[in-house]
């Protein structure tokens, strides 16, 4: 089996089906861009919760007088309170650190996360009550802290940010299944393409084909420019994909959320981890079926 027939024949056929061939790169880019999205964006949230379940807080938040937690009266809690709240928290093998925010450092933390939203203006000093917030040394035990001091005195309320976080993580998971499903529908799409290319370049090879087989020509010679037909068009869409999803990280995910976020983003380093997987499922698939194809509908 010499190389330079192999090419020329590859080639050639390419040449004469460019329209289906460009179909399949066309459509084997869409459906890896759209399936390295979604494992994509699992790796983040998985990096997100790698680095904000690291930094999960409890708030204790204690009563003010404009409190109407049934726990509150409304009264404001006592120096002996929020000293008794202290003194516990402290104590608590689970508590790794303990921070007393003030009504006023609230409303400036408030203001300077909300300062872009009309809402800000709405918000006095006072609105935001004091409270502990407490970070432990493992989130798991925020029900711990919650069944010490949800009723007791001086406390408004107790929060966990957990709670706000595994709703985010939900979003980014139901994101995922939806791309995956897409990019599966699009392989499948792609997966027809292929094969239907494949016996419409037989078709118009049929003189060929038949000359080789007179001429002795074995089954894999036959078969083999077919082979690679495929794994050019599929190879090149792919590597369409990786370089989108590469250019859509790094010039607008990366450099856009970086101004904002300066860590728990994934990198460039995600999109070749999955490259060799993106890679060697389209070859699978591209070799697959036109093995299938070939021996259904090219009897040699």
């Amino acid at each position: 089996m010499r190389a330079r027939f192999i090419a020329g024949e590859v080639w050639s056929g390419l040449r004469r089906n460019l329209s289906m061939a460009l179909s399949v790169v066309l459509v084997t880019m869409v459906s890896m861009f759209l399936l390295g999205m979604g494992l994509l964006a699992q790796r983040q949230a998985d990096t997100m919760k790698g680095y904000w379940y690291d930094r999960i807080q409890v708030s204790i938040y204690l009563c003010n007088d404009k409190a109407t937690a049934p726990n509150c009266q409304g009264k404001a809690a006592t120096d002996a309170e929020q000293q008794a709240i202290r003194t516990q928290l402290k104590a608590m093998p689970e508590v790794k650190e303990v921070f007393h925010e003030t009504e006023q450092q609230a409303y400036d933390r408030f203001k300077e996360q909300f300062r872009n939203s009309p809402v800000t203006g709405n918000v006095r000093v006072g609105d935001i009550p004091q409270s502990f917030r407490v970070q432990l040394d493992d989130p798991s035990k925020f029900p711990i802290v919650t069944s010490q001091f949800e009723a007791a005195p001086g406390v408004a309320s107790v929060q966990d940010q957990e709670q706000v976080l595994e709703r985010f993580f939900k979003i980014i998971n139901w994101i995922t299944a939806f791309s995956v499903a897409l990019a599966a529908l699009m392989v499948v799409c792609a997966t027809l393409l292929m094969a239907t290319t494949i016996r419409q370049a037989a078709f118009i090879r049929r003189r060929e084909i038949g000359i080789m087989r007179l001429v002795g020509a074995s089954n894999a010679t036959i078969r083999m420019p077919f082979i690679l037909e495929m794994l050019v068009v599929a190879t090149l869409g792919v590597a369409l994909a990786i370089f989108l999803l590469w250019l859509g990280l790094r010039f607008i995910f990366n450099r856009g959320f970086n101004t904002v976020l300066s860590s728990a983003l994934i990198g460039s380093g995600d999109v070749w981890a999955l490259t060799p997987w993106l890679v060697g499922g389209v070859i699978v698939i591209a070799v697959l079926t036109s093995l299938f194809t070939l021996r259904r509908y090219l009897r040699v």
